[in-house]
């Protein structure tokens, strides 16, 4: 048998970068790349220029959406630490709350202890509440969701030793899950001698032992999230580039491959691509179908020639298995052959599930 028919995944962790940087991607050419990747529905990072962190922003982001987006979506609210009432009447409408505790791309760091304190105990979900944080303000963020009940996710998790301290904080009784990306999976710190500033990201790559621990902890990690981060090679060529890699379209081969060489079972791959995104943020899966052909067997991933904006891989050279062939959503093909046949403003909302039991 050459095709394999999958559901299409659910990317928990995008930047398309519209508003603000359209340069790079923006929301019609970053659902297309996500159809072309086999993904069927996004959640969309705050850090835009303006940020997120206003009801009448959000509402401008979602009518972009409406409009332009081919694949599903949900969208996150983001916090400065300041108009929290603003913040928490986004709630309804967001898939979470983003909080930045750390260094990234942008500037909606917020780390100050009251603000952080004052956010957990008012947000009222039902979306978690997302971090990227590093180190120390792991454990600050657990004990935050610990004080107040929250239920935390911890994204794109830097290293292996961390998911030993949100494992513990489970077993302590606190709601927190965690995705962990392709680049700290299938990459080590060694490709930044071969790539350059295009293997820059936050969290940083480790080392080829620690990329070996992310599997052989991989039994802690709910989801696997692309942190699909589009820059133009000449921003990464810079004298200070900015981090972030692009992956909607290499997720699913490369994750393919890892089952074919034996790292993963099938259903382990479905669960963390699909079930436990719908799961961890309360969502509805949409209908959908994604057909791939393996008669070709293993290839080696391209640099160049993506539907991405930036048009780069940091994958380039990486064994993966399968082509995405078609896509289809809600009862309508929307990718084929290599083209789009979705209008723009087809993709839709991510609904919530009509039950949601905690993680």
């Amino acid at each position: 048998m050459n095709d394999l028919i999958l559901h299409g995944m659910i990317d928990a962790h995008v930047h398309l970068r519209e508003p603000g940087a359209t340069q790079k991607e923006d929301v019609l050419s970053g659902t297309q790349a996500a159809l072309a990747g086999g993904v069927v529905g996004v959640l969309d990072m705050p850090n835009n220029t303006p940020p997120i962190t206003r009801t009448e922003r959000f509402a401008a982001k979602q009518a972009l959406f409406a409009t332009k987006a081919v694949a599903d979506y949900g969208l996150f609210a983001g916090s400065d630490g300041s108009h929290l009432d603003q913040v928490v009447a986004m709630a309804p409408q967001a898939v979470g709350l983003k909080l930045y505790l750390d260094e990234t791309f942008g500037d909606l760091r917020n780390r100050e202890p009251r603000s952080l304190a004052e956010t957990f105990e008012a947000w009222p979900g039902p979306g978690p509440i997302a971090v990227h944080a590093e180190s120390e303000s792991i454990r600050v963020s657990l004990d935050l969701a610990r004080r107040y009940r929250q239920h935390l996710h911890i994204c794109h998790v830097p290293h292996p030793d961390e998911l030993l301290a949100i494992d513990a904080a489970r077993q302590q009784g606190v709601t927190v899950t965690c995705e962990v990306t392709p680049h700290h999976l299938f990459l080590s710190d060694e490709a930044v001698g071969r790539l350059g500033s295009l293997a820059q990201m936050k969290p940083p790559l480790v080392s080829p032992a620690d990329r070996d621990l992310f599997w052989d902890r991989l039994p802690l990690v709910d989801l696997i999230a692309t942190d699909h981060a589009p820059h133009t090679r000449e921003e990464k060529a810079a004298a200070d580039p900015p981090p972030g890699v692009p992956g909607l379209e290499t997720t699913l081969p490369l994750l393919l491959a890892a089952v074919d060489e034996g790292r993963l079972t099938p259903e382990r791959m479905l669960e963390l691509v699909y079930t436990r995104p719908l799961e961890v943020y309360g969502l509805a899966a949409p209908e959908s179908k994604v057909v791939l052909d393996l008669s070709q067997g293993r290839y080696q991933l391209p640099m160049d020639g993506y539907h991405t904006r930036c048009g780069w891989s940091p994958f380039g050279g990486q064994w993966a298995l399968g082509r995405v062939v078609s896509v289809t959503l809600r009862g309508r093909v929307v990718w084929q052959g290599g083209e789009l046949l979705a209008s723009p403003g087809s993709g839709r909302r991510l609904e919530r599930a009509v039950s949601r039991d905690l993680p």
